[in-house]
């Protein structure tokens, strides 16, 4: 038996402005369920400003109070909720939910070469209209030339798994001219094959000294005013409950909080058994955890402790690690942001770059980004941008 595939995500609309949407989640649990639903309701554009997790190990229900977008798709949304939690099958034409859940194969990559004219905010549009499309970027190459145009490279997978069908092809160019308009001079996309693959994930271009400091995943011991202010308390407590380790954190809210907390705690391999997070006022919020280890025991060791707080405080600080560069005429900005163990990382992290840069009239020369492996973080992407204070936007 199990549940109406209806009933497993449901989506209750905010009936007046300012309520929040309540998104309710109720299927089999898995490993890092929580982690992937919170990094599909961020890739919409929607913070959560309150959740619930329940589970026992075999079926959980998760309830997120959600705000933040008027122009979400609730639909799709839902279908990609769906999509996150274990698969389907039909009995006597109903359709229910299971937990034989098989791991997808990688997803194939696409070029997506643009060819247009600059203007002021384009690139800004372009990544918005990616995102739109469900298009996932991986690895971008931007250069502008001296006569004003300028040639994106962008390593792409869809999310949709339909990129090599004409319709699909189709569908991006037409949207991504409605985007762009004129600006637009050419749009190819390609399927690449392995080899190129491989090459997007070759070492990093950052700077030695720079990456170990953006990379370090440890808690430093001064950190900088503009941090420490900001206050992140990390507690761990065996005496609560008989069977679980109480994890509470009060912090700061930002962007995809409940994201970082979820992506440190899969990465563990951790199980959260009941969960509440809510945000009081000022933005600060506080968050309750009862968690076991994989072997369904309560986490003892001193150093585990450590290590697992450790993590959380500086993922809570420090969820963007940036550096600003001087390169003679031009400003370079590095911005990493680490990314799960299974490889994937902070939806629209390119997009909200591009957007807080067209906020500050700062126009972008070239781009380079790219994921790379690093023996203590696993994957991390990196982001390049080289910003001019002249008339050259993008």
């Amino acid at each position: 038996m199990g549940i109406l595939y209806d009933d497993v995500v449901i989506i209750r609309q905010a009936e007046k402005g300012g309520d929040p949407t309540v998104i309710t989640v109720n299927c089999p649990d898995k490993t890092g369920l929580g982690c992937d639903l919170c990094r599909i309701i961020l890739s919409f554009g929607l913070s959560i400003v309150r959740g619930d997790v329940s589970t026992d190990g075999k079926w959980c229900y998760v309830v997120f109070w959600v705000v933040g977008n008027s122009s979400t798709r609730w639909g799709l949304l839902k279908k990609r909720l769906l999509g996150a939690c274990p698969s389907c099958f039909s009995a006597s034409g109903i359709s229910y939910y299971r937990s034989d859940l098989q791991s997808p194969g990688p997803s194939d990559v696409f070029l997506l070469k643009l060819c247009c004219h600059d203007r002021k905010g384009l690139l800004h549009d372009v990544t918005g209209g990616l995102c739109e499309l469900e298009l996932n970027i991986k690895k971008v190459k931007v250069s502008t030339t001296p006569d004003g145009r300028v040639m994106d490279l962008f390593f792409v997978t869809d999310t949709r798994e339909l990129l090599h069908t004409k319709k699909r092809q189709e569908d991006t160019y037409d949207h991504l001219k409605t985007v762009m308009g004129d600006a637009m001079i050419s749009c190819d996309i390609e399927l690449v094959g392995p080899e190129i693959t491989a090459c997007s994930q070759e070492s990093s271009f950052l700077p030695t000294t720079i990456r170990e400091d953006m990379l370090h995943l440890e808690m430093p011991e001064e950190l900088p005013s503009s941090l420490t202010s900001t206050g992140v308390s990390v507690t761990m407590d065996n005496s609560l409950s008989p069977a679980h380790t109480l994890v509470q954190i009060v912090c700061q809210d930002h962007k995809g909080l409940l994201y970082d907390i979820m992506r440190t705690v899969k990465d563990f391999k951790l199980q959260i058994s009941y969960g509440r997070f809510f945000t009081k006022q000022r933005r600060k919020c506080e968050i309750d955890l009862f968690i076991v280890q994989a072997d369904g025991k309560k986490i003892i060791d001193p150093c585990k402790q450590e290590a697992l707080s450790s993590r959380l405080k500086i993922e809570l600080l420090r969820p963007l690690r940036t550096a600003v560069v001087s390169r003679g005429p031009d400003t370079e900005l590095l911005v990493t942001n680490p990314v799960e163990l299974s490889g994937k990382g902070r939806p629209l992290v390119f997009h909200d770059i591009t957007f807080a840069l067209r906020k500050l009239e700062t126009g972008i020369f070239s781009v380079k980004s790219q994921s790379a492996n690093y023996p203590i973080t696993q994957l991390l992407a990196s982001l390049l941008c080289c910003i001019l204070g002249s008339s050259i936007f993008f």
